[in-house]
């Protein structure tokens, strides 16, 4: 069916909640989520194209995701208009990060945007025509807080815009199929809503037991057969299909040498992030949803961020019922649960008193998302979900900001200063969560510890006291805070 069809208005389809039991219609442990705009909707596609029209009529983009959301079973068959189009690709260049490492080519941003019209027209018409080539992806590693490296890749500015503006018209579909447990790269969604989620359903639901797992090497593992039908369910226009199938077959070029590979989507692309989830879509979220329905006895929670996913159950059976049953279905799509990052443990209310019963110590804790969740207690004696800074995220933090403190040691103190505002104003912003302040105000100690030995060691004669870098901290760090309101209030409002 042609991506063209209108409507009076925006319809935001209901989501499947992440019910405690879908059978038995209980208490939800996650609310239905509206749909925010799809990621990287370009603007002028709002404005009138002719004087006198109305600025309510829905864009483009907009209809798109009316007609997904009335009919689960359409498939488009004719949208790339909507990403050839000048104004779509001129939006998608600005939503590029500026100062983004270029691809092989060496363009960057800025040289791109100085003759920004003449170019944007030039690769419309490659579009177009059918002339448009993907180059291969620059290979780069970025360093993980266990101490391996992440590898990543950077395509050129180019491939960058035509995989932003494609982005831009398939999350008007795929944001209207997405199950609301879904968070990961996703418009209107981040991993405070997924973290809030989580807690929610902890806090609310009977969840004594979780399933914190993680799909090993998920990306370089994505089976691309797969990943095409399963793009095709919704996609009939097969040039859209042609120009996926063209980045995923770009190759890699690290150290002068170009590689193909069979499987996976590289890191660091506009769409690879859309593609994960699309492929998490049928291969976890819909069969998830499909199993606690039929053969969970109890509740069973879910939340998903990318590749990165907690399950919590009622009931032990369920959960090893489950685990077993997932290894099983994603062997069906070459993927693996990675055995060191998955572990099924006693968790929730009750999980103190049975294990202290037990004579097996305190409940274990997990991370999601960068935090360390502990089975705790209020003051009261009440059970609570509490979340402290992964500890492996402060080592790795806080040897980052010793290596660059190293290679700032002569500049002006001032300016220095303002470089550690700025890094702790960003860790407050996302770990500032409530319960979490005393791993803060430790982030915050270990900075100025870090500062005033590289201080120390600008001079033999410029030794800092106390006292001094007690004045310093004052003037120019901020102090610790807590960002994040409670995750019950928040997750409310929003639901």
């Amino acid at each position: 069916m042609n991506g063209h069809e209108t409507s009076d208005r925006l319809v935001v389809p209901q989501k499947l909640p992440n019910n405690g039991d879908a059978r038995r219609g209980s208490a939800r442990a996650e609310g239905v989520e509206g749909s925010g705009r799809a990621k990287g909707n370009p603007g002028q596609q709002t404005t009138p194209r002719t004087q006198g029209r109305s600025h309510g009529v829905p864009s483009a983009l907009e209809r798109i995701r009316e007609a997904a959301g009335r009919d689960k079973r359409m498939r488009f068959t004719a949208l790339l208009h909507h990403v050839y189009d000048v104004d779509a690709l001129r939006a998608a260049y600005y939503q590029l990060q500026r100062n983004a490492a270029p691809g092989v080519d060496a363009v960057t941003w800025r040289a791109y945007g100085e003759g920004l019209e003449d170019n944007l027209q030039a690769l419309s018409e490659q579009l177009r025509r059918g002339a448009y080539r993907a180059r291969p992806v620059r290979r780069t590693y970025i360093p993980k807080p266990d101490g391996r490296q992440r590898p990543l890749g950077v395509p050129v500015l180019e491939d960058k815009i035509v995989q932003r503006a494609v982005a831009a018209v398939l999350n008007g579909i795929y944001e209207t199929d997405f199950l609301g447990f879904s968070y990961g790269f996703r418009p209107g969604r981040s991993p405070h809503d997924a973290l809030d989620a989580f807690w929610m359903g902890l806090m609310t639901r009977r969840v004594n037991w979780v399933l914190d797992a993680d799909v090993r090497g998920f990306f370089d593992a994505i089976d691309r057969e797969w990943l095409v039908k399963f793009v095709r369910h919704r996609v009939g226009d097969q040039r859209i299909v042609r120009l996926i199938e063209k980045w995923l077959a770009a190759g890699v070029l690290e150290d002068g040498v170009r590689t193909w590979s069979e499987t996976g989507t590289p890191q660091g692309g506009s769409i690879s992030p859309l593609l994960a989830n699309v492929y998490l879509h049928y291969v976890f979220d819909l069969w998830v949803h499909w199993w606690r329905g039929q053969y969970a006895r109890g509740q069973v929670i879910v939340v998903r961020f990318a590749d990165d996913f907690v399950v919590g159950f009622e009931h032990r059976a369920d959960a090893e019922a489950f685990q077993a049953a997932l290894i099983e279905r994603l062997a069906k799509f070459r993927l693996e649960l990675h055995a060191d990052k998955t572990r099924l443990l006693e968790y929730g209310r009750y999980a103190a008193v049975n294990r202290r019963r037990r004579g097996q110590g305190k409940p274990e804790t997990f991370n999601f998302l960068g935090f360390t969740h502990i089975s705790g207690q209020t003051r009261e004696g009440r059970f609570m979900v509490v979340r402290r800074t992964q500890r492996e995220r402060g080592i790795a933090k806080l040897r980052a900001i010793r290596a660059v403190l190293r290679k700032r040691r002569h500049r002006p103190v001032a300016q220095t200063a303002r470089w550690l505002k700025a890094v702790l104003q960003g860790h407050y912003r996302y770990y500032g969560v409530p319960g979490n302040y005393r791993s803060l105000k430790r982030s915050r100690d270990q900075t100025i510890m870090a500062w005033r030995q590289q201080l120390n060691r600008r001079s033999q004669r410029g030794w800092v006291d106390w006292a001094r870098m007690i004045r310093y901290a004052e003037t120019w760090l901020p102090p610790t805070r807590i960002h994040h309101p409670a995750p019950s209030r928040r997750f409310r409002v929003r639901t």
